[in-house]
C-alpha cells in the first residue's frame, strides 16, 4: 500500500495513466459507481488485496451521495417501523465512522425536539420510549456515552436556549439527543475513494459504462468520447439510481428527498439541530440542520420520483413549501420563500416492492446477483455505506473468485485518508476549517502561503487551498467537480458565480501535467 498525498492522491495524471493501462489488463474487480457504496466497494475489494477499477459516468459522489442530510444517523426512524436489523446496522456502523475510520468527519450533533401545542403528551411520550431505544442501540453497537450523550429532557428555558428561533408560546420543553453528523457527504465519498487509491484501486471518474456483463463493460472516455473494453473476473453494479438500466430485472422505485439551504441569521442563534414533529404523523420529522459554515439545511420529503431518471434531480415549489410550513409550525418568526438560499433534491435508490408510496419501501439494503454474474447493490443510506460494500464484495467473490473468498472484510478497523483522533487533530497547526474537512491533512494544505489562505470570494468561507487540493489530490477536473462537489459552494447560485473566478485559476494553476 501506498500510503499519505502522492499514494492517495487522485489526478488528470493519474486518471490518463491508469485508463491508457486497463485495456491490456484483466482485473479481479470492476465497480460502476463512485459514490459512498461503489467507493467503499473499491476500498473493500482493493484492501483484501485484490486488483480493482472503478468508474463513473461522472464525479466521485455526483449522485446521491452527495444530496443526503449529511446525518450518520442511528436509524431510530427504522425502530418506529418494526425494522430493528436495519436500525441496529445503522448503529454499528455509526459508530465505526465516528470511532476508527472517519472521527475527522464525522462528530456528534445535538437534536432538540420542541414539545410545542401541536406535540400530543402521547406523541411526546412514543419520541421519549424511541430515544430510549436508540440508547440502549448504541449501547448494544458499543458506542460509549463520552462519544454520544444520553437523551434527556429539557425545560422550556433550556429548549429556548438551544434554539432561540423556536415559538415560546405554549412551548412545554423540549427532547435533548445526539446523533452523527457528517462534515460533507462528498468529502466523506471523497476520503472513501482516495484511501481506495492508497491501496492500489484505480479510480477512474468520467467513465461511462455502456454494456455491462459479469465479465467486464464496454467503457466510452467521456472526455475523448473513446470506447475501451474492460475485462474482469468480477463485476459490482453500484450505480445507484441508474442500477436498473445496467442490469436486467432490477426494478427500482427511487423517492426524492429534498432539503432547503438556508443562511445562518435566517435562524440567528441556533445552537443545536432540531426535530420537528410533521403534523398528522407520529414517525416523521422535519429535520433542522446547522453546518457550521453558514449555512442551515432543512428537510426532508419522501416523495415518489416516477419517470426518467435525471443527472441532477430538482426539487419542486411544493416541496419547498411543505417544508417550510412544517418548519414555521414551531417559529416564532417564520422563514419566508425569499430567505430560502437554495435547495437541493436525491433520489433514494429503492428496491420496488409494490408499496404503495415510498415511505413505506423497505430501507434495508439488497444484494442481487444476475445470471451473468454481475453483482448489483441498492437500497440502504450513507451511515452504512460500508457495510453494504462489504456485503457486495462478498457476493462478487463469492460467484466468480471463490478462491479469494477467504479473504475478509477490513474496512470496519481501517482509518480513512486524513482520520486522526480528536486530541491530536485539537493539537493540529492548522485553521479550523481545514482540521474539520481534511483531519490530519489540514497542515498539508495550509503550507501553500498566505494567498492560499483567502476565501475563494468575499464572505465565503472556503479558502483558495481547498480548491488547489482537490486539483491535484482529489481528482478534480473541471470548476463543476471543484465548487459542487469537493466545497458545496454550487448549493447556492449566487456564491457559486462568485466562486468561478478562483475555480477557474485553481485549476490553470494546479492542473497536474499529464
Amino acid at each position: 500500500m501506498n500510503t499519505g498525498p502522492a499514494g492517495s492522491s487522485l489526478n488528470a495524471a493519474r486518471r490518463a495513466r491508469e485508463l491508457a493501462a486497463l485495456p491490456g489488463e484483466v482485473v479481479d474487480v470492476l465497480v460502476v459507481g463512485l459514490g459512498a457504496t461503489g467507493a467503499g466497494a473499491a476500498l473493500d475489494a482493493a484492501s483484501r488485496g485484490l486488483s480493482v477499477a472503478a468508474i463513473d459516468a461522472h464525479d466521485l459522489a455526483f449522485g446521491t451521495s452527495r444530496w443526503s442530510s449529511k446525518l450518520i444517523h442511528g436509524g431510530l426512524r427504522y425502530l418506529a417501523s418494526g425494522q430493528v436489523d436495519v436500525a441496529y446496522e445503522s448503529a454499528v456502523e455509526r459508530g465505526v465512522l465516528m470511532r476508527r475510520t472517519a472521527p475527522h468527519l464525522v462528530r456528534a450533533l445535538p437534536f432538540v425536539m420542541p414539545l410545542t401545542s401541536l406535540v400530543t403528551r402521547r406523541q411526546a411520550a412514543l419520541v421519549r420510549g424511541a430515544l430510549t431505544a436508540g440508547d440502549a442501540l448504541r449501547l448494544a453497537a458499543g458506542t460509549p456515552r463520552a462519544v454520544l450523550p444520553r437523551p434527556r429532557g429539557l425545560s422550556a428555558v433550556e429548549t429556548l436556549r438551544a434554539a432561540p428561533p423556536l415559538r415560546p408560546y405554549g412551548l412545554r420543553g423540549g427532547l435533548l439527543s445526539w446523533d452523527g453528523q457528517v462534515a460533507d457527504d462528498a468529502r466523506l465519498v471523497t476520503a472513501i475513494a482516495r484511501t481506495a487509491a492508497a491501496h492500489g484501486a484505480r479510480i477512474l471518474t468520467r467513465c461511462r459504462a455502456l454494456a455491462l456483463t459479469g465479465e467486464g463493460a464496454l467503457v466510452r472516455d467521456e472526455t475523448t468520447g473513446e470506447t475501451i473494453s474492460v475485462r474482469a473476473r468480477s463485476v459490482i453494479n453500484a450505480a445507484g439510481v441508474w442500477a436498473g438500466g445496467l442490469v436486467d430485472g432490477v426494478r427500482l422505485r427511487p423517492s426524492r428527498g429534498t432539503h432547503l439551504v438556508l443562511r445562518a441569521g435566517s435562524l440567528a442563534g441556533l445552537a443545536a439541530g432540531m426535530q420537528i414533529p410533521v403534523p398528522g404523523s407520529t414517525a416523521r420529522f422535519l429535520l433542522v440542520l446547522p453546518q457550521g459554515d453558514g449555512r442551515v439545511y432543512v428537510g426532508l420529503t419522501d416523495e415518489p420520483a416516477d419517470g426518467p431518471i435525471p443527472d441532477v434531480p430538482e426539487p419542486t415549489e411544493g416541496e419547498i413549501g411543505f417544508l417550510l410550513d412544517v418548519l414555521g409550525s414551531a417559529l416564532d418568526v417564520p422563514v419566508r420563500r425569499d430567505e430560502v438560499a437554495g435547495a437541493y433534491a436525491g433520489l433514494r435508490p429503492l428496491l420496488d416492492g409494490g408499496h404503495r408510496t415510498t415511505a413505506d419501501l423497505s430501507r434495508r439494503h439488497r444484494v442481487l446477483t444476475s445470471p451473468d454474474g454481475v453483482v448489483t447493490i441498492v437500497g440502504g443510506k450513507l451511515t452504512t455505506y460500508r457495510r453494504m460494500a462489504e456485503d457486495a464484495v462478498d457476493a462478487a467473490l463469492a460467484h466468480a473468485l471463490p478462491g479469494a473468498a477467504g479473504r475478509r472484510s477490513r474496512t470496519a478497523r481501517m482509518p480513512l485518508v486524513g482520520a486522526a483522533p480528536p486530541e491530536r487533530l485539537a493539537a493540529l497547526d492548522a485553521p479550523a476549517r481545514l482540521v474539520r474537512r481534511y483531519g490530519a491533512e489540514a497542515p498539508l494544505l495550509a503550507r501553500g502561503g498566505e494567498d492560499l489562505l483567502q476565501p475563494v470570494a468575499p464572505g465565503l468561507p472556503v479558502l483558495r487551498a481547498e480548491l488547489a487540493w482537490a486539483v491535484q489530490h482529489e481528482g478534480a477536473l473541471d470548476v463543476d467537480d471543484l465548487l459542487d462537489r469537493r466545497t458545496r459552494i454550487g448549493l447556492v447560485a449566487a456564491d457559486r458565480q462568485a466562486a468561478v473566478p478562483a475555480a477557474e485559476a485553481a485549476l490553470e494553476a494546479h492542473r497536474t501535467p499529464r
